[in-house]
C-alpha cells in the first residue's frame, strides 16, 4: 500500500527483456532497500529482487507490462519511487495499491504562473471511477482531478511546482503514456451496490 506521495526520482539504470517479462534495474532509494520489499515505480508496486550499489531490480511479468507503461521504460528513463506505507505514518495523498488500471496519454499541457494544468486520456474502462474533485494516481502521484469529460474521452489535473519539481510529471509531454490507478474505494463500493456482482 503506498499514498501516492513520491519519494525520489530515480533513473532506469538496465532493462533485460525476458521472453514476455523483463527484469528492470533502477538506480534510487538512496535510504536503501531490502530484498522482497514492495517499492511502487511510476506508480507499479514492484518487489525487490535484488540489491546493488546504489541501484536495485525487480522482475516484472507480461501482465504488469501489458496493463502498465513499463514496458516503454529504456535505459536513462527517470521515474517515481515510493517505498510502501508503514501503518504509523502519516496518509499524505490517499490510498493508493499501486494496481494499475489503464495507461492514458498526455493530451496537452497549459503552463500558468505558479502551476500547470495537464489534459490526459480516460479509457472507457475506468472513466466511471473517475470523478471531478476525487482523487487519482497518475504514475504513482496522488492527484485531484480538476475537470472531466466522458464525451471527449479526458480528465484534467493541475499540477503545483513541488509536485512538477519532484515527479515525472514535471517533464510529462503531449503524446506520453502515464499509468493510471483510481480510487480502489469507488470500485468496491460499485460492487457492493451491484450486489456482489462482477462487472
Amino acid at each position: 500500500m503506498f499514498t501516492g506521495i513520491v519519494q525520489e526520482l530515480g533513473e532506469v539504470a538496465e532493462v533485460q527483456q525476458q521472453g514476455d517479462a523483463a527484469r528492470l534495474t533502477i538506480r534510487g532509494c538512496a535510504g536503501g532497500v531490502s530484498p522482497g520489499e514492495s517499492i511502487a515505480v511510476n506508480g507499479v508496486c514492484l518487489t525487490v529482487a535484488g540489491v546493488g550499489d546504489g541501484t536495485f531490480t525487480a522482475d516484472v511479468m507480461g501482465e504488469t507490462l501489458a496493463r502498465s507503461g513499463l514496458g516503454a521504460l529504456a535505459p536513462g528513463a527517470r521515474v517515481n519511487l515510493e517505498r510502501s506505507l508503514r501503518l504509523a505514518d502519516r496518509l499524505g495523498g490517499h490510498l493508493v495499491q499501486g494496481h494499475v488500471d489503464a495507461t492514458g496519454t498526455v493530451v496537452s499541457r497549459t503552463t500558468a504562473e505558479h502551476w500547470d494544468r495537464v489534459r490526459i486520456t480516460m479509457p472507457r474502462g475506468i472513466a466511471r471511477y473517475v470523478v471531478e474533485k476525487g482523487s487519482i494516481a497518475v504514475d504513482g502521484v496522488s492527484l485531484t482531478v480538476s475537470a472531466r469529460s466522458d464525451a471527449d474521452g479526458w480528465f484534467e489535473v493541475s499540477l503545483i511546482p513541488e509536485t512538477l519539481r519532484r515527479t515525472t510529471l514535471g517533464t510529462a509531454a503531449p503524446g506520453g503514456l502515464v499509468n493510471l490507478e483510481v480510487d480502489v474505494i469507488a470500485k468496491y463500493a460499485e460492487r457492493m451496490l451491484n450486489g456482489g456482482a462482477a462487472r
